[in-house]
């Protein structure tokens, strides 16, 4: 028999912002650990030495992690002019370099050609899998790999800064899947001039704000405490892009037990992916057909206090 988890039934969501050096995965489980909760995971991957919004989703909040992926998220990252890493950010070896240094008017014209839905190949070192293995573990073997590239939605790309001929300062909001040291290399062969990311960060990710971020310094000083819990936000945040329908009594002990639930009259459309509540809690996430809610993920929160 499979053994039961040991911590506390909590959900929600908590807001990191994560500092350079930490991986997302040791947030998260730091995290699990101060609020000794059962369950926990991250919306979005961040790379090590990137700071930023990092958002924490807890117990039932896990089931509303894909809401948040797939929405858009702002990058602020510096571009190092002159140089190609192995990594392409500032952590790898100098593989190439250049003395030719682009103008900002050269900058803001080649910025227009990765702005709506782009091609991108992601950098050798990433998480992306080769025949079942991490592009990193491979390359740090020395292997030189051909990674397909894939669609990326880029909504806004802007240069808001150029502190010296070296560096530009640019703000990016894309959708799911981006890679930003892929932008950085890019731009620097576009540019002619090669490029790498000195410094990355998340500004903000679907509803989360880094503004909202508790630093993990916080997370230590209040782990296992009621102070902790208070920074907690409720599931439904993650839901934020979506829909809320009220649903009867009947219709939620029927969504709460996997089975379509009458949800009260609103404008979604046939077909449209929403979210139910009842008596101020939620209750299950999937389509609206015909004046009840069909779920694909229900939320078990009978026996939760609220965060």
């Amino acid at each position: 028999m499979a053994r039961k988890r040991k911590g506390r039934d909590i959900s929600g969501w908590l807001i990191v912002d994560k500092p350079a050096g930490p991986t997302s995965t040791a947030v998260v489980n730091k995290v699990r650990w101060a609020f000794d909760a059962k369950k926990a995971g991250h919306a979005g991957t961040l790379d090590p030495e990137a700071t930023g919004v990092l958002a924490v989703a807890l117990g039932e909040a896990t089931k509303t992690v894909p809401f948040v992926t797939d929405a858009l998220k702002a990058y602020q990252f510096t571009v190092r002019f002159g140089q190609a890493t192995n990594t392409d950010d500032a952590e790898g070896e100098v593989i190439a370099t250049s003395d030719l240094r682009p103008t900002d008017d050269e900058i803001k014209e080649a910025l227009h050609g990765f702005v709506g839905e782009i091609m991108q190949v992601p950098p050798q070192f990433s998480a992306v899998k080769i025949d079942g293995e991490r592009a990193y573990k491979l390359a740090r073997e020395g292997e030189e790999l051909d990674i397909a590239a894939r669609p990326l939605w880029v909504e806004e790309l802007l240069l808001t800064d150029r502190p010296d001929p070296d560096h530009a300062v640019l703000q990016m909001t894309c959708g799911k899947g981006g890679y930003v040291r892929a932008i950085a290399r890019d731009l620097g062969q576009k540019l002619g001039c090669l490029g790498h990311v000195r410094s990355l960060r998340r500004v903000w990710s679907g509803p989360f704000d880094a503004e909202q971020g508790i630093t993990l310094e916080q997370v230590d000083a209040l782990a296992r405490t009621p102070d902790l819990d208070a920074y907690l936000l409720p599931l439904e945040v993650g839901l934020a892009d979506l829909p809320e329908l009220k649903c009867t009594a009947q219709g939620a002990v029927r969504l709460r037990n996997g089975n379509p639930g009458m949800v009260l009259a609103s404008d979604v459309e046939y077909g449209d992916e929403a979210w139910a509540s009842f008596e101020g809690k939620p209750v299950a996430v999937g389509r609206y057909k015909a004046g009840e809610l069909h779920p694909s993920r229900v939320f078990n929160l009978n026996d939760q206090a609220d965060p």
